[in-house]
């Protein structure tokens, strides 16, 4: 037996969400069943994250036993073969028994992608999220400066979901503007159920005008779900990537140069 690591994208708009569920297909289900084919036996895959209905991935990292010994390069192609052209393993690696891809994680990374425009693409339907008002992007810059650091995040947690604990971490929380898209890179070791989205909905209130600044940090003192702003669609998310130690998983990082002109091209930073 042997134990891999797959960094897997997918489309999420035409799939329950990443878990496996009853009577719906999931992206979960149909990673496990092509790798199935590839085995002596069921895979069962354990994911860094879980994407809701509609969100999608680019840097999902899922790890798995095979039965069979594969070389990580044909597994990829093999795997590929079997999947549907809306879920794509990007690369495999090799990993010692004791990594896991949801226990080993160090951090989460989330991007959220906004259309602005009085008209929308056709092709990017169900990819980003479309505002037909700009925002005051310095205003929303100010409000992600407001998210970093320590905070009860309870008024950004999906109302009945919401744990005893809701204090959180936000290592990161960037937002950048490239002509009609604005985007918004969030990154914390754990997040709150739906937080990324509620998050975007509540900056979008302060940089339209809707709310002020003042409003937005005393919901970050543990306020009430009901007493925030909408929750932002799930066509403009993306799970971007995942960080782990060398300890871990020697030298598996979340992208590779292969992709790096692209992911590069969209830096937070």
């Amino acid at each position: 037996m042997q134990k891999y690591v797959a960094q897997v994208a997918y489309l999420g708009k035409n799939y329950s969400g990443w878990q496996r569920q009853r009577d719906a297909d999931s992206v979960q289900e149909v990673l496990e069943r092509a790798l199935t084919a590839l085995s002596d036996g069921a895979v069962r895959t354990v994911a860094a994250g879980r994407t809701d209905k509609g969100v999608h991935a680019l840097g999902q990292m899922v790890s798995f036993i095979m039965n069979k010994r594969w070389e990580p390069e044909r597994l990829l192609i093999a795997a590929n073969f079997y999947l549907p052209e809306d879920v794509r393993v990007l690369r495999v690696f090799l990993v010692p028994d004791s990594f896991d891809a949801r226990r080993s994680a160090l951090w989460r990374e989330y991007r959220y992608f906004i259309w602005h425009g009085r008209t929308s693409l056709p092709q990017l339907n169900g990819l980003v999220w479309w505002r037909k008002r700009p925002w005051d992007i310095e205003l929303a810059k100010a409000a992600c400066r407001l998210l970093e650091g320590t905070h009860d995040f309870r008024a950004f947690c999906k109302a009945g979901e919401c744990p005893e604990k809701s204090e959180r971490t936000l290592e990161r929380a960037r937002c950048r503007r490239r002509g009609p898209i604005t985007y918004l890179t969030v990154r914390a070791p754990s997040f709150l159920m739906n937080m990324v989205r509620i998050v975007v909905g509540n900056i979008d209130a302060v940089a339209l005008g809707k709310r002020d600044l003042s409003w937005f940090e005393g919901l970050l003192e543990g306020r009430e779900r009901v007493e925030s702003a909408m929750t932002a669609p799930a066509c403009g998310l993306y799970f971007w990537r995942v960080g782990y130690s060398e300890v871990d998983c020697g030298s598996l990082s979340p992208f590779s140069s292969r992709w790096n002109g692209f992911y590069g091209g969209w830096s937070a930073s």
